[in-house]
Parts: C-alpha cells; sequence; structure tokens
C-alpha cells in the first residue's frame, strides 16, 4: 500500500498519487485509488464519481471493508478511483472507520491512497494514523519548503521516503530535504507547465505528462 500525505496544502499529494496509480497502470497492473482528500476526481476527469469512502463508512449495518471495491470507477489510462464520497466524516460510524482501516493495512491488492494535508484534514484519526504509519510506502509529498517542513516534528509519524517536487529558486535542495525528514527523497517531481495543464484541465488520466512519469518511477 502507498500512501501519499504532506504537512502543507497545495504541495502535490493528489498529483503524485494519481501519478503512482497510472505509472502502475502502464506497467501492467490494475491499482486501485483511495481518495481521502476529495480532489482526484477533478484531476483525474471522473464525472460523477458517487458514492466513496465517507458514505461506506456512514452506512450502518452495511456490508464489510471488501466491498468498498464496488464503489469503484473505472479511470481512463487503467486505474480504478473510490471517491471520497458525500456523506461527510462526521456521520461515519466509529467502528467502521476502523474495520476499513485494518481491512486496508492488512491488504496485499495494489492500493494508492491519497491522505491529503495531516495539518487540516478531517479524515478520523482511527483511520488517518493506520494508513501512514503502517503503510509499506509512506511517502511524505513536499516542496523544499522551509514553511513546510518546519511542520515536520509536530508530527508523531515519519514517512519511508519523500517525493520532492522541485522548484527552480529554491535554497533548499535534495539534501537539506532528507537531513530533515529522515528518509530519502526517492521521487523528484518537476514543477512543469504540462503536469499544471493537464491538472488544470482534468486531464491528466488522458493526457499523462512525461515529466510526471518519469519523477514518480517509470522512467523515460
Amino acid at each position: 500500500m502507498n500512501v501519499c500525505w504532506s504537512l502543507k496544502g497545495g504541495s502535490g499529494t493528489t498529483v503524485v498519487a494519481a501519478g503512482l496509480a497510472l505509472a502502475a497502470a502502464r506497467r501492467g497492473v490494475r491499482p486501485l485509488l483511495l481518495d481521502l482528500a476529495g480532489d482526484l476526481p477533478a484531476v483525474l476527469g471522473v464525472e460523477g464519481a458517487g458514492p466513496g469512502v465517507t458514505d461506506w463508512c456512514s452506512a450502518d449495518d452495511g456490508p464489510g471493508p471488501e466491498a468498498l471495491e464496488r464503489l469503484a470507477v473505472d479511470v481512463p489510462g487503467g486505474t480504478r478511483l473510490v471517491a471520497l464520497g458525500t456523506s461527510g466524516w462526521q456521520k461515519a460510524e466509529a467502528g467502521r472507520v476502523a474495520a476499513l482501516a485494518e481491512h486496508l493495512v492488512q491488504s496485499d491488492d495494489p492500493l494508492v491512497v491519497d491522505a491529503g494535508d495531516l495539518g487540516t484534514s478531517r479524515v478520523p484519526e482511527a483511520l488517518l494514523s493506520p494508513l501512514v504509519e503502517r503503510a509499506t510506502r509512506s511517502i511524505l509529498v513536499t516542496r523544499a519548503c522551509y514553511l513546510s517542513l518546519r511542520r515536520l516534528p509536530a508530527q508523531v509519524c515519519r514517512p519511508t521516503e519523500v517525493a520532492l517536487v522541485v522548484e527552480p529558486g529554491r535554497a533548499l535542495g535534495r539534501t537539506d530535504v532528507e537531513a530533515v525528514v529522515g528518509s530519502p527523497v526517492t521521487m523528484r517531481i518537476p514543477l512543469d507547465p504540462a503536469i499544471a495543464r493537464a491538472v488544470d484541465a482534468g486531464l491528466l488520466a488522458r493526457r499523462v505528462p512525461r515529466a510526471l512519469l518519469r519523477g514518480v518511477g517509470e522512467g523515460s
């Protein structure tokens, strides 16, 4: 399970999560994208994603967590998406949230989770913490930004690796980020206009920029 998270909004967590899933699909894997931040349908151009994670967590006496996959919608490029949903976390049942967390961390299925910004997230801690702490790959998505990195000591969890969004003109570099975080930078995603245009147009899944695929590790 790959879980992407950030310390500050606008870091690029959703784009990196989408890129990881789309790159895996190009390698013949059909991963499941789990949206806990709410932006993946718009970025991927999926209209009317419908019921999702919050609806399952709010369905008292509903089906077990294995049924969550039936809520997935196909995404161009070969992946599937379970949207955030429409019910809101305030209606979520604590028992179902805990059951979902346990199911996900024990699953061997290819899974990419967009956990969003931990500082402002409304996702219940009973779901968010196990996912971030027990993921096979717990990926901090960040820019080489002092304002973002200074928030890391307040977080109990530590990532297994870092996806660094590379911007020109930053005073901090890769080695600085690794020294602060204590985990290796395994992905370098350029701040490329082609990626921004694909995201803004909702065409990321249909026109995956090569810069994004290379950045998340597919290669040229």
